[in-house]
């Protein structure tokens, strides 16, 4: 388990959004048990929580130089 945890953290954005992808076909299949749609949703979720938390790092560090050369946070 701690391995699955390990291979999330090194997942980058885009990498992650087209396991969503995969996820968004497998439950758009017609032949897809309850029981696997309900796993793809639930891993998807985990995903998408996983690309809000990345995106939200690099909106934190995300910085301007003012015009007198400070460091400013970008808003």
């Amino acid at each position: 388990m701690a391995a699955k945890k390990e291979e999330k953290q090194n997942i980058t954005v885009e990498e992650a959004f087209a396991k969503i992808e995969e996820k968004i076909e497998a439950l758009e299949s017609e032949d897809i048990s309850l029981e696997d749609s309900f796993k793809e949703y639930q891993e998807g979720m985990k995903l998408l929580k996983s690309c809000h938390d990345m995106i939200e790092q690099v909106e934190q560090k995300v910085q301007k130089i003012a015009e007198d050369g400070s460091l400013e946070d970008f808003e």
